[in-house]
């Protein structure tokens, strides 16, 4: 059994492929997954797993080049956007300019992972970096 990292055994093989620029969903409950991607669904009641919890559990793990975002989050969701902010400091941003082409980018994901979010627009694309 695993010691350390993220047990779900689902996430932890996503990351364990990633390549430089490949791309995971973190999205809240309502969150449309596109035909063709693979869902790992966290969700277990309403509100959890948070968004947040998931997406911070995942950095620790993940090599991230750049956090994209729908541009609603901002002004719809305060208190996530301000999250995120904190927790993606280093990272470039991608702020797409509405849901709809969030979602449309949602298509070229490895995979979206499901949480129990129920707050507005508490969706995001990660993009992989590479270690070296």
């Amino acid at each position: 059994m695993q010691k350390v990292g993220i047990l779900n055994s689902a996430i932890a093989k996503v990351l364990a492929d990633l390549g430089h620029t490949d791309t995971i969903v973190i999205g809240d409950c309502g969150l449309p997954v596109p035909a063709g991607v693979p869902k790992i669904d966290l969700a277990l009641k309403l509100g959890s797993p948070s968004f947040m919890e998931v997406v911070a559990e995942v950095e620790k793990y993940m090599e991230i080049e750049k956090v994209e975002i729908a541009a609603e989050m901002e002004d719809r969701n305060p208190a996530v956007y301000a999250a995120m902010k904190d927790l993606f400091q280093k990272q470039q941003w991608i702020v797409d300019e509405n849901h709809e082409q969030f979602k449309a980018a949602t298509t070229k994901a490895k995979c979206v992972i499901r949480t129990g979010e129920i707050t507005p627009y508490a969706n995001v694309i990660l993009h992989s970096n590479v270690i070296f």
